[in-house]
């Protein structure tokens, strides 16, 4: 249902990967990135200040050349090759006011996605000042926005069809400490029955100091849940009209303490804490997680079918006044809030002491965000948890809680003189050698006159190279608090890296030696959704068609097949068609992209579906002559995915039949 590509998915999909093939012959090194263009979106003698807002990359007006979309507070489209400002609309605002001023600041990942199934991709925005924009791909609003249900910032921004029905919903989480802190809004602007929440007595939710949220299917009903953590100790999780999930039967029945719902329950390290509701704070030093920094991803861990949910706390002692925050650590919880024990892997205890803050002051230097990666690291079919710390370090933990190989990384370094943090990184195996490098950036305190870096490391946590950022076109340091984007963006065979900076604007680096690059992470939040989800192309709601449905013997009759993939994209789909026996092919099949052909009556296509492109396949035939009566002819295209999936479409046309018309019955 989209109609214009969206690149970054083009060579692999998030989440599992399968095992490492072996290979016959040594692939070449990872090679260093090269500055392909930097200050995008600045003004000649500045540059507005870069927050966490990852960019999205999209061919946005399907002109076959890519455009980089990213925002710091106004937003910016520029072309992907050249980095040349295309259009700028100012936050809260559309083209229609031009010299309009910023409603505020942009900290979510930029969402490039078709809310409405109009085949035309929209881009979503969400601000400081309450304010959530829907935009075209020409810079003006879609009808019924922008829209503006609170005066806080939203910090929180994802999208996604949560009941299936066709459009989009957009999910907005606001930095306000109050339990009324996430809206789902339709495509329209009209705000979701059973939203906001939380509106009732069945948990405690605070605010979404983050880009919290997570999307995806927990109980495999195919309806997404949404799952909200927030400045509390507690995870809420709703369905798509606002009801809560329930808990496991453990959490039931505790006088007192009744834990029915997900957003009840407190996160304790200590299990026996966790479960009877309470733990002994007042009294003894006791560590328990506060999420307000912590977004959710709702994943496979163990590819056994069942998502979990991967979030990251703040473990902190509740006993001390203030709290003193220990260390960020994991938590993995099943659908029903119970803790992950599964496939050999207990987290019913968790890893602790993962490494104490060096420094939580923002005047200092930007607070690190613990988003975490969940992606497969070593082949194994198991998923690693990959996020950075305000320890100044990038953790990566596998199922069996601890962290292997040289992990965690330590970002900053004492010794430079400066603090240094690290964004959320990407995954991908640059050079197909089997695996996966992690790639971030990094930035430095205010006022060190310095530059933070791009960093590339190997699957274990070596680092393979570490590139200085441009300096600051205006302050007096940078870096890139944003997790970066890879993608294809000047329609070469390589890769790009493109980051948005604290000082610098939009800068893109070139990625050598990329071409037969595998993408398992490839931006903030995983997809240009920001669902913190696996997401796979379909191809569902793919058609096709046949004119006209009462031929003659002679006529000739054209078949129409329509792929469309809401996305990823779907590098390795296939057609196939045979024709009935009582009609001729007639030579003239021909698609809008991939390969096709015909033999022996058969009509094969093959190739990549790209989100937002729908693939158009047309083909003539003649009805045979020999048919004198009316006749049912039927035919059935074949429709495979690539990923196992295969859908079948049927059309039947009636030859040398006539139409019948039914008088019109009129009910007085």
């Amino acid at each position: 249902m989209f109609g214009v590509l969206i690149a970054a998915f083009l060579l692999g999909a998030v989440g599992l990967s399968p095992p490492a093939a072996t290979r016959a012959a040594p692939r070449q090194a990872v090679q260093a990135p090269t500055l392909k263009w930097q200050r995008g979106g600045c003004y000649s003698s500045w540059c507005e200040t870069g927050w966490y807002s990852s960019p999205a990359v999209a061919d946005l007006d399907n002109d076959g050349t890519m455009e980089v979309i990213g925002s710091a507070y106004s937003i910016v489209v520029l072309d992907g090759a050249t980095g040349a400002l295309e259009w700028r609309v100012k936050s809260g605002h559309d083209l229609i006011e031009p010299d309009a001023d910023n409603v505020g600041r942009t900290w979510s990942g930029v969402v490039v996605a078709d809310v409405d199934g109009n085949d035309d991709l929209e881009i979503v925005t969400a601000h400081s000042g309450g304010y959530v924009s829907v935009y075209n791909h020409e810079g003006y609003f879609e009808p019924g926005w922008p829209q503006n249900p609170a005066s806080n910032e939203f910090r929180s921004l994802a999208v996604a069809d949560l009941d299936g029905d066709g459009d989009m919903e957009i999910v907005v989480g606001l930095a306000r400490l109050n339990r009324v802190n996430v809206w789902v809004l339709e495509h329209s602007g009209d705000t979701r029955s059973g939203w906001p929440q939380l509106s009732d007595d069945e948990g405690s939710a605070a605010g979404l100091y983050n880009d919290n949220v997570g999307l995806g299917d927990l109980d495999g009903d195919g309806v997404l849940e949404l799952v909200i953590p927030s400045d509390t100790i507690t995870i809420c999780a709703y369905e798509p009209d606002g009801s809560h999930l329930t808990t496991h039967e453990m959490y039931h029945g505790h006088s007192g303490h009744d834990m029915d719902h997900w957003g009840e329950v407190p996160a304790y390290v200590d299990l026996e804490y966790e479960t009877r509701g309470w733990g002994p704070c007042y009294t003894e030093s006791t560590a328990r997680a506060n999420f307000a920094n912590g977004p959710a991803n709702v994943v496979d861990v163990n590819g056994d079918g069942s998502n979990e949910v991967v979030v990251i706390g703040d473990v902190h002692d509740c006993h001390t006044s203030p709290y003193t925050d220990l260390y960020n650590g994991p938590y993995i919880f099943n659908a029903d809030r119970s803790r992950f024990d599964a496939s050999g892997f207990d987290w019913t205890t968790l890893p602790v002491d993962t490494g104490a803050p060096v420094i939580q002051d923002y005047g200092v230097i930007e607070s690190v965000q613990p988003n975490p990666v969940t992606v497969d690291l070593d082949g194994d079919g198991y998923l690693e948890i990959i996020y950075p710390s305000y320890d100044g370090r990038m953790h990566a933990f596998w199922l069996d809680k601890t962290e292997h190989h040289n992990w965690p990384y330590s970002i900053y370094d004492a010794a430079e003189g400066f603090y240094r943090f690290a964004s959320e990184p990407v995954v991908a195996d640059l050079d197909d050698d089997g695996h996966p490098e992690v790639i971030f950036g990094s930035w430095v305190e205010k006022g060190a006159d310095q530059t933070g870096k791009l960093h590339i490391l190997d699957y274990q946590g070596n680092s393979l190279h570490e590139v200085n950022l441009p300096a600051a076109h205006s302050g007096d340091w940078n870096g890139a608090l944003a997790a970066p984007t890879l993608a294809n963006i000047d329609g070469d065979a390589d890769l790009e890296l493109v980051l948005n900076t604290a000082h610098s604007g939009l800068v893109a680096y070139d990625l050598p030696g990329t071409t037969n690059a595998r993408i398992l992470w490839s931006t903030g939040r995983g997809n240009y959704q920001r669902t913190g989800a696996v997401l796979y192309g379909s191809l569902q709601s793919s058609d096709k068609s046949v004119r006209p449905i009462l031929p003659g013997p002679g006529d000739v009759l054209t078949y129409t097949i329509t792929l469309r993939n809401p996305g990823p994209a779907l590098a390795g789909a296939c057609v196939t068609d045979t024709l009935p026996a009582e009609v001729h092919y007639l030579g003239n099949l021909w698609a809008s992209s991939g390969s096709y052909g015909e033999a022996s009556g058969v009509i094969t296509w093959t190739g990549s579906v790209p989100a937002a492109t729908p693939i158009t396949i047309t083909f003539g035939v003649t009805v045979s002559e020999q048919i004198t009566s009316p006749y049912a002819i039927s035919n059935t295209a074949l429709i495979d995915d690539g990923q196992g999936n295969v859908w079948q479409r049927q059309k039947t046309i009636i030859a040398n039949g006539y139409p019948v018309y039914l008088p019109a019955i009129q009910r007085q």
